[in-house]
């Protein structure tokens, strides 16, 4: 038996604003945005290539670290930024500490926030031998 992790709850304030952030500016596809009655919305979009979505919702619980994998740090840092995206230089740990400048294998990493607080980061995964 498998067990997939398919959808993520993300909280925010604002729904349109966050799906605007997530679809315009991260350039997620959106699956669903589905009013089902005065109370509930739902609103869900997978980043692209990934098997697993994100659900917006109205509240304060904030996720630190919702982690992405790519193939080229530098070329999605490239792909945010040039979307308005306000994502750190590609940086990497060192002894503990975060450097700036690529790492090692699964060791280089982007980071950004959503319009709510919420956190994100983009990891190289190392090249197919």
């Amino acid at each position: 038996m498998h067990w997939n992790l398919e959808v993520v709850p993300v909280s925010v304030a604002d729904v349109d604003r966050a799906k605007a952030f997530y679809e315009e500016q991260l350039g997620f596809h959106l699956d669903l945005d589905h009013r089902v009655s005065d109370d509930l919305r739902i609103v869900q979009l997978t980043p692209p290539g990934s098997a697993s979505s994100i659900q917006l919702k109205v509240g304060d619980t904030r996720l630190e670290g919702l982690q992405l994998v790519v193939d080229d740090v530098d070329a999605a840092r490239s792909e945010l930024a040039e979307r308005g995206v306000d994502v750190t230089p590609v940086m990497h740990f060192e002894n503990g500490v975060r450097l700036e400048g690529r790492g090692g294998d699964w060791n280089s990493f982007v980071f950004f926030a959503d319009p709510d607080g919420n956190t994100w980061v983009i990891q190289e995964r190392p090249q197919a031998v």
